[in-house]
């Protein structure tokens, strides 16, 4: 019978994380860590020298500890040590970001782009706009560490494959990450947009932390990104969440995907435009015309009659797919965002009726439905969490220190300590949905 050897060095590894986890969500003494983590303060203090030798942890000013009533000098994760690039390439926009360990963004561009024009054409362009975030910010891109990219459709995250993308043409079995990988020298990490979607909402939206939450990212597409117990569900292949292809009515169109009567045929926002189109000439007290896009039935959604019953329609669709999606996964949270999601009240309202109307008494009563308190910044922060966590794992720490050396040895970045951020819970600061188990 063969045992398990243990080994000290990955220990080491994950105690250093966890250290790194907790510093990430505030400013810490030794002694604190030492109490939170169980580990003796030598010990401790062993680990903290090894971070800050490599310039991912200073220490600051001393205070008094809320813990032991006496003043400790405070220890803070240097958030400049090393950068994340950030891509929300979407169906009709590219965005790029540079942000700091703490996903504050330093330098943003954005610019109009079909996604239908295939990835020769995305890729110069998400290279350019990177190289000008880089440059607005003053960092080199030696100091960026990682890559993060949402795309809008399946993406197989172990390689990096898009896979029969519905909105996507031309994009089917391209290798986003290989071929980025070509043009920057850091890991480039690939997933779909709307499950970034949930990494940005599990970690910055208004119920940060929750451990069993779907995201819906309603736009020119309809998915969901699902969480369940901390971890972040994409299946076999990658393809879980794609709620837009759910039949909400076996007899009804064809949608994009070929399915009849799916959840897109009826609610996605070009056919929400379609018939926006078709009965502006029978509301003569609507303020829209045949000319008006997503933005100006979005904005005139609780005022404007004809705006009102699309979103209504709108609602009791996307209901009736979150329905099936509350009865499968029974989340305590789902929370919707995308384009339309700024129609604002009469869609949540219409959404949480039929939810009322059609879902089991058991995963109805504790469900919170809400509208994303992140914006339009929410893909650009799900693709920097997607790169933040991959990093602050036992396999991307080195690739982190190594950056975090390089950065420090050339001067690169400010050393002032980072303004500290409140303690929620330590479930979120422990664990990452990017794990095969919840920590």
């Amino acid at each position: 019978m063969r045992y398990d050897i243990l080994d000290m060095a990955a220990v080491r590894v994950q105690h250093s994380l966890v250290l790194l986890r907790l510093l990430w969500r505030e400013d810490a003494p030794r002694i604190d860590l030492s109490r939170q983590v169980g580990l003796s303060r030598s010990a401790i203090s062993s680990i903290v020298q090894e971070l800050m030798e490599v310039g991912l942890v200073s220490e600051g000013e001393r205070r008094v500890s809320e813990r032991v009533g006496r003043r400790a000098t405070m220890l803070s994760l240097h958030s400049r040590a090393a950068h994340l690039l950030a891509v929300d390439l979407g169906a009709s926009h590219l965005k790029v970001a540079l942000l700091d360990l703490r996903c504050t963004v330093l330098a943003q561009r954005e610019c109009p782009h079909d996604v239908r024009q295939g990835p020769q054409a995305t890729y110069p362009l998400i290279r350019r706009l990177a190289e000008e975030v880089l440059q607005a910010s003053g960092v080199p891109e030696q100091g960026v560490a990682a890559l993060g990219v949402g795309v809008p459709g399946p993406v197989d995250f172990r390689s990096g494959q898009v896979i029969r993308p519905p909105n996507m043409p031309g994009w089917d079995g391209e290798h986003v990450g290989a071929e980025l990988g070509r043009l920057f020298d850091c890991p480039v990490l690939v997933d779909n947009d709307a499950n970034l979607g949930a990494l940005a909402e599990w970690k910055f939206g208004a119920h940060a932390g929750t451990p069993d939450l779907i995201y819906i990212k309603a736009a020119t597409g309809i998915g969901s990104g699902v969480l369940l117990g901390g971890r972040l569900h994409r299946g076999v292949s990658g393809g879980a969440g794609e709620i837009g292809h759910i039949s909400i009515n076996e007899q009804g169109p064809l949608g994009r995907s070929g399915n009849p009567g799916s959840l897109e045929s009826y609610a996605a926002a070009g056919v929400v435009l379609a018939k926006m189109r078709s009965r502006v000439g029978s509301h003569p007290g609507s303020c829209l015309t045949e000319t008006s896009d997503m933005a100006d039935l979005t904005r005139l959604s609780r005022q404007d009659p004809l705006a009102r019953e699309l979103w209504g329609e709108v609602g009791r669709h996307l209901g009736v797919a979150i329905t099936t999606g509350l009865n499968l996964f029974n989340p305590s949270v789902v929370v919707i965002g995308g384009q339309m999601a700024a129609a604002g009240e009469p869609l949540i309202t219409a959404v949480r009726q039929v939810v009322q109307e059609r879902a089991m008494l058991v995963n109805r009563d504790a469900v919170k439905i809400t509208q994303s308190s992140l914006g339009p910044s929410v893909g650009i922060l799900g693709a920097a969490v997607m790169a933040l966590e991959t990093l602050l794992s036992p396999d991307g720490l080195p690739r982190l220190r190594e950056v975090s050396r390089r950065q420090r040895a050339a001067g690169s970045g400010s050393r002032a300590p980072p303004a500290a951020r409140p303690l929620s819970t330590i479930h979120s600061a422990l664990s990452s949905p990017l794990l095969e188990e919840p920590l």
